[in-house]
């Protein structure tokens, strides 16, 4: 399957690190002109000078802005007028006992994790039914089906992404945009290693300190190890695809087989 998105300009948010940074290069190395997004200049530019160096031929540009703030998603904006691929990935998690969680961080997390998506797809979409071809992904998680006890925070705002993506692909209705949510499961990332050795002994080498989080925490898993983001990232580039121009309202599963159901 050659996919070729040549002459579309994409819009990763939180794409410095992580599985955006995985994302924002698979759509490049597709084609795509891929806007690196995240808080602060210079971690923008940061993250540009390692892309390019691992992909010299692709096209990246910097986004830099808080899309939390509404003074930081003005000047994500002008940076990229206009998308054709919205990728909405900026997203925070972290282990709290339920009934420890304060106001606050239950604003935290909806509002970085929600509401940042609802705010860049009001910008974009308009733009992208007007020119009848879009397609807007939320990146969700397994936490969004599967609640973890430990940051029941974290799973609700998950949840809510599916419902956004359903909601707002009925908005988009024979347009040619599409909106889906990718359920992405236990990744292998700068952050979610700080997380597993929350969990575990942090004297533990990482391959051992994996394998017992995954034994202990997230027993569920048919993959049996933490996904690479680059697997995250091949379905975000499938589903910004013509290939996938009849998949929409949709929540597709890259949880290494962890939710325990034939649908989400």
């Amino acid at each position: 399957m050659l996919i070729d998105l040549t002459g579309k300009t994409a819009l990763v948010t939180g794409s410095t690190q992580g599985i955006g940074a995985a994302i924002a290069t698979g759509l490049a190395r597709a084609g795509a002109r891929v806007a690196v997004n995240g808080r602060t200049r210079e971690s923008v530019d940061a993250a540009l000078d390692r892309l390019r160096g691992e992909s010299p031929e692709a096209a990246f540009l910097a986004a830099p802005g808080d899309i939390a703030d509404d003074d930081g998603a003005r000047r994500v904006r002008d940076a990229v007028p206009e998308a054709d691929i919205l990728v909405n990935n900026l997203g925070i998690f972290g282990a709290r006992p339920a009934l420890d969680i304060s106001d606050e961080e239950w604003r935290r997390y909806f509002e970085v994790n929600v509401l940042t998506a609802v705010r860049m797809t009001r910008a974009y979409l308009p733009g992208m039914r007007e020119r009848g071809w879009g397609r807007i992904q939320n990146i969700a998680s397994d936490s969004a089906v599967v609640t973890p006890a430990e940051m029941i925070h974290y799973g609700m705002s998950k949840t809510a992404l599916l419902a956004l993506s359903r909601g707002f692909a009925k908005e988009a209705a024979g347009s040619g945009v599409t909106v889906n949510s990718v359920i992405a499961g236990p990744t292998r990332t700068g952050g979610v290693e700080d997380f597993v050795y929350e969990l575990v002994d942090r004297d533990l080498p990482w391959d051992e300190a994996q394998r017992q989080f995954m034994r202990e925490h997230r027993p569920q898993s048919l993959l049996q190890r933490l996904i690479e983001p680059e697997e995250i990232a091949h379905m975000v580039v499938y589903l910004s695809s013509s290939f996938a121009s009849a998949t929409t309202g949709g929540a597709l599963r890259v949880d290494g087989g962890y939710v325990d159901s034939i649908l989400p």
